[in-house]
C-alpha cells in the first residue's frame, strides 16, 4: 500500500472530557503517516492544554487557534494549513478504530481520484442510544455498505461528517469549506454529489460516534430541522429542478408547510397534494390541497415527498412504481 500523508482536520471546543480518548485513538492508528490539524474554537475549558501535551511530544499534532469563529471557520483554518495528499475530518469527542485511516487510504488509492472513501459508524453513549439515532445508524450503514449514499441524499445527511476521506484535489474541486452554509457536513455531502465523487462501498465500522446531551449537533441552532430543509431545497432547485415540469409537494405536515412557504417566497409555482381527508380541499397559504391521485393527470411532474411515516413512504414508493416513476428523477424523499 502506498503511504501518502493524511491530514486529519479536528475542530474542537470545550471537549476536554473526551479529547484524550480521541487523540489516543489517532496515535494508535496502524497507519502512521498522518498529521492532525487541531483547531481550537475559543475553548473555555482545558482542551487547549490537553492537545498541547500531544503536540509537544508528537510533531504530527499541530495545535492552532481558529482564525475566525465557529466550526466552518475552524475547518477552513485547518484546511489552509494542511499538507496531506489525502484529507479527512475527525470530531474531537469521538474514537477511531485502529484500522480506520489505513482502510480508507487503501480504498482511495485503489480507486483513485474522483472517489470518496466512507466507513460505517457506531453510536455509543453512557445514557444509551435513542431510537432516532439507532435508525439513522442502521440507514447510514446500509447505504454505505452498498455505496449508494446519494440515492437517498435528500432524506438525511448521507455521509457521516467524521468518517470520510478524499484526495485534496477533489476537496478543492468541491469548494472545500468555502460556503457559510449549515449544517456544514450536509452541505459538503451535497457538493460531493454535485461534483460526482463516487462513494466507495465499505462494510467496516470505522468510526465510533459519541452521543451526549451537550453535543454540538444537539445544542446548536445551526443543526435545527429548518437548516436541513433549507439545504435540501437549495440543492434540489440547483441540481434537480426542471422548470418545464410541474412541481409537486406531497404532504402538508410541518415540513411540507415549510417547503411550501419557501417556494412561495421564491415565487415558484407548485401543486400541493396529500392523502389526508381532513386536509384535502383546504387552502393553506393560498394554495389548495388536492388528493394525490391528481398526479395521474399531470404530465411528467417532479415530486418532493415530505411524509415521514415509513409505512406511508413505502406506500408512496409502490404507487410511483405503478405509474412508472423513478426515485431521484421523478420523486425525492425529503424526510
Amino acid at each position: 500500500m502506498e503511504v501518502p500523508l493524511v491530514s486529519i482536520l479536528i475542530p474542537f471546543k470545550n471537549t476536554a472530557p473526551y479529547l484524550v480518548e480521541c487523540l489516543d485513538s489517532i496515535q494508535a492508528q496502524e497507519y502512521k503517516n498522518w498529521e492532525v490539524l487541531a483547531v481550537d474554537d475559543s475553548s473555555t475549558d482545558n482542551s487547549w492544554e490537553i492537545v498541547a501535551k500531544y503536540a509537544k511530544t508528537d510533531p504530527r499534532f499541530k495545535l492552532i487557534k481558529n482564525s475566525g469563529k465557529g466550526i466552518i471557520e475552524a475547518l477552513r483554518t485547518a484546511y489552509h494549513r494542511c499538507n496531506g495528499e489525502l484529507i479527512t475530518r475527525m470530531d474531537s469527542d469521538d474514537i477511531m478504530p485502529m484500522d480506520k485511516i489505513g482502510t480508507m487510504v487503501n480504498l482511495l488509492i485503489k480507486k483513485g481520484q474522483g472517489h470518496v472513501a466512507i466507513g460505517q459508524v457506531r453510536y455509543f453513549s453512557d445514557q444509551g442510544i435513542s431510537n432516532g439515532y439507532a435508525r439513522y445508524e442502521a440507514w447510514l450503514n446500509k447505504i454505505t455498505a452498498r455505496g449508494t449514499n446519494y440515492a437517498e441524499i435528500y432524506k438525511e445527511c448521507a455521509i457521516p461528517s467524521p468518517c470520510w476521506m478524499v484526495f485534496k484535489e477533489d476537496l478543492k474541486k468541491c469548494g472545500a469549506f468555502e460556503p457559510d452554509r449549515y449544517p456544514e457536513d450536509y452541505d459538503l455531502t451535497f457538493r460531493f454529489y454535485e461534483n460526482r465523487l463516487k462513494c466507495i462501498p465499505c462494510n467496516k465500522v470505522l468510526h465510533h460516534w459519541r452521543d451526549y446531551d451537550s453535543r454540538t449537533s444537539r445544542t446548536s441552532e445551526h443543526y435545527a430541522a429548518n437548516y436541513f430543509l433549507d439545504i435540501k431545497l437549495h440543492y434540489f432547485l440547483k441540481l434537480e429542478y426542471d422548470p418545464g415540469r410541474p412541481l409537486v409537494i406531497w404532504g402538508a405536515g410541518t415540513k411540507g408547510k415549510t417547503i411550501a412557504k419557501s417556494l412561495i417566497e421564491r415565487k415558484l409555482d407548485f401543486n400541493w397534494i396529500c392523502d389526508n381527508p381532513n386536509k384535502i380541499g383546504k387552502n393553506i397559504y393560498g394554495k389548495r390541497l388536492f388528493h394525490f391521485r391528481v398526479l395521474n393527470d399531470m404530465k411528467n411532474p417532479q415530486n418532493i415527498i415530505t411524509v415521514a411515516n415509513e409505512e406511508e413512504q413505502n406506500s408512496i414508493r409502490s404507487y410511483f412504481t405503478t405509474i412508472n416513476k423513478q426515485p431521484m428523477k421523478d420523486y425525492f424523499f425529503f424526510c
